[in-house]
């Protein structure tokens, strides 16, 4: 291995994807480290980030598939596993519990790779979440999805009319992105209020405005996620939040479980009992859905209730997005590269370790 590591960015092939791994900010903080960026031609086109400014920024256009270290969005294709050339570190969103077919490709590959959705929730790994980053971009999104499809007004107005009250939002699964979500649906106007089975994120719901709507069920789970409830504490949270949810204009949910499918908060029923022209936001539909009536990708109509179920929001603020994943893969790479520029990767690192899917066998 050269002293100074070759990271190439290649540029994203699912459908959809507008995002790029690395943006030339972030190019020029690892060309300071002794880091060489390669980018694909046409790489950022998509996040409106032209190849001159990446050339501007230190990189160089060309094939990225041959670096040492190939840095990507989305989960790589069979055909882009096998462009990497064996002994190659690959780093990226991998699905490991929902698609572990592409860990053992990459393993029969001779690849080191790290899923970014693997990195552990401790502090000093908060830097390289990209778990968080994108959900913040996709619950500020999903706040203005609910306020497009409502066909009420969300902030109060006073007019010569008479006064118009806000909307009533509610947001069920109060990680990351469901705080953003209440945050950007206050900031809009909008009256708040959070649910979790997690009750020690009440005060977090609390910090941005909203109200907190205790059902009595409690199920903290690990590494910060809730668990999957009982039967019968699944029943008891559908029956109760049915009649909790007719009094919302909006309701949106944000609740997974990491390789399990999605919990169904919000029953037909429930929909059912919503005021006419209501509005789901349902952000869990690529793990099937938090809505009983939801149609993963698209906006559909029931019982007078819009639910939209947009996948990979994110990927439609393609800018700020970018740029928040990058410093994610940045400070990712600033533990698996040393000083002088040459890839060390130390699997007693637990950060190194809890990430690498693959390659610590070798």
């Amino acid at each position: 291995m050269t002293a100074n590591t070759v990271v190439g960015v290649p540029a994203e092939t699912a459908g959809g994807e507008r995002r790029v791994a690395l943006v030339p900010k972030v190019v020029e903080r690892l060309a300071a480290r002794n880091i060489s960026v390669v980018v694909e031609p046409g790489a950022g086109s998509a996040a409106l980030i032209p190849d001159d400014a990446y050339v501007h920024s230190g990189a160089t256009l060309g094939d990225p598939w041959s670096a040492d270290v190939v840095v990507k969005v989305a989960v790589p294709t069979d055909d882009e596993i096998a462009r990497l050339r064996a002994g190659a570190v690959f780093i990226g969103f991998l699905a490991p519990l929902t698609q572990p077919e592409k860990a053992q490709a990459l393993r029969a590959a001779g690849v080191t790779a790290f899923a970014m959705e693997s990195i552990p929730r401790i502090s000093r790994a908060q830097s390289m979440d990209a778990l968080s980053s994108q959900a913040n971009v996709g619950g500020y999104r999903a706040a203005l999805v609910a306020a497009e499809h409502l066909t009420r007004f969300f902030p109060m107005l006073t007019t010569a009319a008479g006064t118009v009250p806000p909307a009533k939002v509610l947001v069920l699964g109060v990680g990351v992105a469901g705080l953003q979500a209440l945050a950007t649906a206050r900031r809009l106007g909008a009256h708040t209020t959070g649910y979790d089975v997690r009750p020690e994120v009440a005060d977090q719901v609390r910090s941005v405005g909203a109200q907190w709507l205790d059902l009595g069920i409690e199920a903290t789970g690990s590494g910060g996620y809730a668990r999957a409830l009982t039967d019968d504490e699944r029943a008891e949270q559908q029956r109760q939040l049915a009649k909790a949810i007719t009094g919302f204009d909006a309701v949106i949910t944000t609740a997974q479980v990491p390789g399990r499918t999605a919990p169904t908060l919000v029953t037909a029923e429930a929909v059912q009992g919503m005021r006419a022209g209501s509005v789901v936001v349902d952000l869990a539909g690529e793990s099937g859905g938090n809505c009983e009536l939801t149609s993963p990708g698209a906006v559909v109509v029931e019982h007078a209730v819009t639910i939209a179920a947009p996948l990979n929001l994110p990927a439609t603020m393609p800018e700020h997005a970018s740029e928040l994943y990058a410093r994610n893969v940045a400070a990712l790479l600033d533990l698996l590269v040393a000083k002088d520029g040459a890839l060390a990767l130390d699997f007693t690192d637990e950060v190194v370790a809890g990430a690498c899917v693959t390659g610590q066998e070798v």
